[in-house]
């Protein structure tokens, strides 16, 4: 008999409210949530980033200080663990060492040092080395991303006589397969490239750094998923598969696509503390004040009947900024306003700042590290939310805008193709303005179609309206995930099993 409240472990590189950069830190709070909500119990474990997370603002305590990490023989490196609370009754743990997670003093520098994979290797070992001394015996471990990668792989190498994790199934979750280790894997020679068939380098051996942590991940966890079933199959194809679709077309049997959500408690304009005023669905005038809000704030010309088109997310080419440099270009001469949320590639911030400096009252572009409090701002003040993808896994913030009547006008693709469906004026449905070719002419035209519907305030209204309706929380995930790990266990059972007979 199956048991009815799984030991969950939710390892991941970022947790928000203590470090975020991107979605992932949206995930790794409400996932684990959701799940404690349903009644597992749940622990968390991440970095402690030491000149980014506030100890004494999040109520963190040191719960144990030295332990000495075994990486090789006898290569040892010693790390603190901190406690701290997510939510009742769930508990994060973080791993700290100030050589390896201390440097970097801004939350958008946390990623990106000479010894990446040095760093996460000591975090996933560190990880490890905790739930034997917690005595925690955990059902599933759930792997988040490159970073915690490697788990699944130490599980059944240096941690292979543990008893408390002997039975320990493991699910990777592939938020981003462009991210697959430290550094770029295409600007790797694949000659130097170590995939998963060979033992690893030495610790501090600067061939550790080509070991690619998400390959060996794909190998050896019991489950794999992605998070969208569109991304799911796009991930099994050449074009979108980073060069590991052949590897999980092999493990096909095993590899799922499971849509994430938000935290509609969070996420509600009836209560946000962020908003200059609240409202719900049956007050959607009330968005004309936090239009006027974030105009000001951000020095464009103060008019709540300009379309307002907002953007919050990284400012790369996975996001599409050639496509929106492109399309800015044209749409600047109308009669529009842009806000731009984020931080990323220099030289697409440059070009925004050019536009801003020829176009100071029309288009803002503002730091995500210095301005997140008033991303839901964005949503509540804005019309209209950018998102026209080159590759999307799912993305949070289309459904975030949704929730605050803010429009989605985004590339069909992964996550928001799940999640975004093309307004349909004649039948009245859709929830947004989608484009499929990756082009600025055809971004151009999706967001020309809004600008028109716009026009007509009883349709636009009516559209912000039910999207603010639609439920995108975490309960039906959360539910899809018990049911993955249930699968990962059974997986794991087998191969106990089989290796046994052996």
């Amino acid at each position: 008999m199956s048991k009815k409240y799984l030991n969950i472990v939710s390892v991941s590189s970022e947790i928000d409210p203590f470090s975020k950069t991107g979605g992932l830190a949206d995930v790794a709070r409400s996932l684990p949530k959701a799940l404690n909500r349903l009644g597992h119990k749940v622990i968390c474990v991440t970095p402690f980033y030491g000149q980014v997370i506030d100890p004494k603002a999040h109520n963190l305590k040191i719960f144990l200080e030295g332990v000495e990490i075994r990486i090789h023989g006898n290569n040892s490196v010693k790390v603190n663990y901190w406690a701290g609370d997510l939510s009742k009754g769930l508990l994060v743990y973080f791993i700290e060492n100030d050589k390896y997670f201390s440097r970097k003093k801004e939350m958008k520098d946390i990623y990106g040092s000479a010894h990446e994979n040095a760093r996460f290797l000591l975090f996933d070992l560190a990880v490890l080395k905790l739930l034997l001394i917690l005595k925690f015996q955990p059902d599933v471990i759930q792997c988040h991303d490159w970073h915690s990668a490697l788990i699944p792989y130490l599980l059944k190498r240096e941690f292979k006589g543990s008893e408390s994790l002997s039975k320990t199934a493991t699910v990777l979750t592939i938020h981003n397969a462009i991210f697959q280790f430290g550094h770029n894997w295409w600007e790797i020679p694949v000659s130097e490239r170590y995939n998963g068939k060979n033992g690893l380098p030495l610790f501090n051996q600067p061939e550790l750094e080509n070991v690619n942590f998400l390959r060996r991940g794909i190998l050896q966890a019991d489950i794999i998923n992605t998070v969208s079933e569109t991304h799911a199959e796009e991930m099994l194809t050449r074009d979108k598969g980073q060069e590991l679709h052949q590897l999980l077309k092999n493990r096909q049997d095993r590899f799922f696509g499971i849509i994430n959500g938000i935290d509609d408690k969070q996420y509600n304009p009836s209560d946000d503390p962020g908003l200059k005023v609240n409202y719900n669905y049956t007050q959607i005038d009330r968005k004309r004040e936090n239009k006027l809000f974030i105009q000001k704030r951000y020095g464009l010309s103060e008019d709540a009947e300009v379309p307002l088109i907002v953007m919050s997310s990284r400012i790369t080419h996975q996001k599409g900024f050639e496509l929106i440099l492109e399309a800015f270009k044209i749409l600047l001469r109308l009669d529009i306003q842009i806000i731009v949320m984020g931080d990323g590639d220099g030289d697409y911030i440059k070009e925004l700042k050019k536009m801003n400096k020829q176009y100071p009252k029309k288009i803002a572009w503002v730091s995500w590290d210095q301005e997140r409090d008033y991303e839901t701002s964005l949503y509540a003040g804005g019309d209209m939310f950018l998102l026209p993808s080159n590759n999307e896994p799912c993305g949070v913030n289309q459904m975030k805008a949704l929730r605050y009547g803010c429009i989605p006008i985004v590339r069909s693709i992964g996550g928001l193709k799940d999640t975004i469906t093309n307004f349909d004026f004649i039948h009245r449905d859709g929830n947004g303005f989608t484009f499929r070719t990756y082009s600025p002419l055809s971004l151009y035209g999706a967001i020309v179609r809004a600008l028109e519907y716009y026009k007509d305030k009883k349709i636009w209204n009516k559209l912000a309206q039910d999207g603010m309706k639609i439920s995108f929380s975490w309960n039906l995930p959360a539910k899809l995930y018990v049911e993955l790990f249930r699968k990962a266990m059974v997986v794991a059972s087998g191969k106990k099993k089989s290796n046994g007979k052996n």
